[in-house]
């Protein structure tokens, strides 16, 4: 579990790896993302707009941005959280992502919310630690 918090509002995510979406002999890796955002603060806000920053193991950086998430741009009122999922392809078995979302008070300001980079790492993976 990977957590930030920025102004009050949490991001939590847990990364997962999808073994039959995967075909690793295609080098095709795919793996899902669950994320709670808890609006801890005592303003109601809007995710507006979102970002990601996705590196593979090779180092290629692919960007992804544009409204909302998953089709919705919730509104979380004071103490509400938000949960969906979504997921992640990559051509090597293990990458990471991190990026933040754009929030929107009522009265029109704009804000950035971290979320935290978090590790893509397929199982069985051996890693070699310098």
């Amino acid at each position: 579990m990977y957590r930030a918090r920025t102004k009050d509002i949490e991001v939590e995510v847990e990364p997962y790896y999808l073994e039959e979406q995967s075909d690793p002999e295609d080098g095709r890796y795919v793996w899902g993302y669950r994320i709670v955002i808890a609006n801890h603060s005592d303003t109601t806000v809007q995710l507006i707009h979102r970002y990601w920053h996705i590196t593979d193991e090779n180092g290629l950086v692919d960007e992804v941005e544009g409204p909302g998430v998953v089709g919705e741009q919730p509104r979380l009122e004071p103490g509400d959280t938000y949960e969906y999922s979504s997921g992640c392809p990559l051509d090597t078995p293990s990458g990471i992502m991190f990026g933040h979302y754009q929030m929107q008070t009522d009265d029109g300001r704009t804000f950035i919310v971290d979320i935290p980079a978090f590790s893509l790492d397929s199982p069985g993976l051996l890693r070699i630690l310098n």
